[in-house]
C-alpha cells in the first residue's frame, strides 16, 4: 500500500525514469571510478601547482647563480670568492679563521 501511494508521487516518477537512472550511474561513474575522473584531474592539477612554485623557484636560483657567473668574470672577484668559500691563499700569505662565539653553531 505505501508502495502503490509513492509510485503515484510525481518526483518518483521521474527518479524511476530509465534515463535518469542510467544518466546518475553515468555520472557517478565517470565523477569516482573512471581513469579520467574528477578525483584524478583534482590530483592532477594539485601536482602541476606543485610543479610551477618549484619551476618558479629554480628560475630564481638561476638567475642568482647567472648573476654570480658574471660576476666571477672579473679576476677580482674571482679571487674574492675563492678567499671567502674555499679559503684559498696565495703562496706568502697565512689565513686565521676567527670566529665569534655567537656566531658559532651550536
Amino acid at each position: 500500500m505505501k508502495f502503490k501511494k509513492l509510485k503515484n508521487k510525481k518526483w518518483f516518477s521521474f527518479v524511476s525514469n530509465i534515463y535518469v537512472l542510467i544518466l546518475t550511474v553515468f555520472v557517478i561513474w565517470m565523477l569516482f571510478f573512471d581513469a579520467n575522473s574528477l578525483l584524478t584531474h583534482i590530483e592532477l592539477q594539485q601536482e602541476i601547482n606543485k610543479l610551477e612554485k618549484q619551476k618558479e623557484h629554480l628560475q630564481k636560483e638561476i638567475a642568482k647563480d647567472k648573476k654570480t657567473i658574471n660576476k666571477l668574470k672579473n679576476e677580482q672577484e674571482l679571487e674574492r670568492f675563492g678567499r671567502e668559500e674555499y679559503y684559498l691563499k696565495k703562496d706568502n700569505e697565512e689565513i686565521y679563521i676567527i670566529e665569534n662565539a655567537d656566531s658559532l653553531k651550536k
